[in-house]
């Protein structure tokens, strides 16, 4: 399928930009602003979660009803999402339903009421939500890692918020948070689908050309620190022992990001790799074991999540060191390099068959970059690695003096101090 990616701006600084994919049935659009849990500030964490949540009760000429139907009544899907860097408000319509989809985002990120009877409701439903993500260990662990990747900056903060914020936050906060990061200049339109990028420009442009632009969003950077082991250990009454590893690694657009994913492939991504090869199936020590990368703008993390038996937390954990030494020890195989490099093309593609994930990569790309990056690019950077890249690579990244570590569960003291002197040996 032959892709093409076209960008326009408007007067007032707003970018619009299409995915035309031929013979598509279905158009995906999406709203993002670049204004995430990053953004925040201690005393309002989780205020971007709250305002997604919000923009769906009602518009000054839609109820929240009115809205769902609009969409679902045509056969559409509806949704969004925070992260830390940036919100996003999506459709999927068929692709004569694109003015609908447009015309709903723009009035719910343009005219939202934001009814304090609906903020009273939401803040309680949020603060259902942060105690059912405290409630799952094998997720909040990872909450209590980004604190220590980032102590006392926005990216170590939970991006639903606590329950101290939640309950703080007031409709008036919420507001201002709205009022000063929802402007174009903030704002990318991308859809992606069959369609004519100059009729995507101007069905925009009916509802924002004559919006004025504000300053984009600045974040604030994180300071590099000196490197040192440190762990958070929280006690609870758990049938398993939760852990996370992490160690702060590459951002977004560092030259060598290509071969850090090649290497989280290798290392836990999949079925095959060496630790849930080595950790499940030959030792089994745990029934979930992965690695995964966190990527921003200016910083990132390479992470290994587990969730093991709680009298083999100890053992676990010197399995997962000792693959992270092997990396950087030993080169990797041709055979196991060449496996990495096919798993990471093939998903990459097998993602991008659908118009959906076309606007969720155009349009991450564009509001984290300023520019797509095409899948083309990508392939063609994974085409100039090699083993040697990979171990260069992971030299840089795993710093034995720097790691992280964040468990849950309810073994003593005692153990815990075990498990730290691993780290430190």
């Amino acid at each position: 399928m032959k892709t093409t990616y076209r960008k326009s701006y408007l007067s007032n600084g707003m970018t619009v930009a299409s995915v035309y994919l031929p013979g598509m049935e279905s158009v995906s659009i999406g709203f993002w602003l670049k204004v995430g849990g990053r953004y925040e500030n201690p005393r309002h964490a989780g205020v971007s979660h709250f305002l997604e949540h919000l923009l769906f009760k009602g518009t000054e000429k839609r109820s929240s009803t009115d809205l769902k139907q609009a969409i679902e009544g045509i056969g559409g899907s509806f949704n969004a999402f925070t992260g830390e860097e940036y919100t996003c408000y999506l459709v999927k319509v068929l692709q004569k339903h694109l003015p609908i989809g447009i015309d709903i985002l723009s009035d719910m990120v343009l005219h939202s009421t934001l009814p304090q009877e609906e903020v009273e409701k939401e803040r309680l439903v949020i603060l259902e939500e942060i105690k059912m993500d405290q409630d799952m260990p094998a997720h909040y662990v990872n909450e209590l890692l980004n604190a220590l990747l980032w102590p006392k900056h926005p990216l170590g903060m939970e991006l639903a918020g606590t329950p101290k914020t939640m309950r703080s936050i007031r409709r008036k906060d919420i507001q201002a948070y709205r009022d000063f990061y929802y402007h174009p200049r903030n704002l990318t339109v991308v859809a992606s689908g069959s369609v004519d990028h100059g009729k995507v420009v101007k069905e925009v442009k009916k509802y924002f050309e004559k919006v004025s632009g504000k300053k984009p969003s600045r974040y604030i950077p994180v300071k590099k620190r000196a490197p040192r082991i440190e762990t958070h250990f929280a006690f609870k009454k758990t049938a398993q022992t939760h852990l996370a590893l992490g160690m702060l690694a590459l951002h977004r657009d560092h030259p060598d990001y290509r071969a850090l994913s090649l290497l989280n492939v290798i290392l836990g991504a999949n079925m095959s790799s060496r630790l849930f090869q080595e950790v499940r199936e030959n030792r089994g020590l745990a029934y979930d074991i992965s690695s995964h990368l966190r990527r921003y703008q200016d910083t990132g993390a390479l992470v290994v999540s587990a969730g093991v038996d709680s009298q083999k937390a100890q053992e676990s954990l010197q399995v997962i060191l000792a693959e992270l030494e092997r990396l950087k020890k030993e080169p990797v195989t041709q055979g196991e390099f060449q496996r990495a490099k096919e798993y990471y093309v093939g998903q990459l593609l097998f993602a991008l068959e659908d118009t959906m994930e076309h606007m969720l990569w155009a349009g991450e790309s564009l509001v984290t970059r300023g520019r797509i990056m095409t899948p083309e690019a990508v392939l063609n950077q994974i085409s100039r690695l090699s083993p040697a890249v990979l171990q260069r690579v992971a030299r840089r990244v795993i710093q034995n003096r720097a790691f992280k570590l964040a468990l849950i569960g309810s073994g003593k003291k005692r153990d815990h101090e075990r498990i730290k002197k691993v780290l430190q040996s």
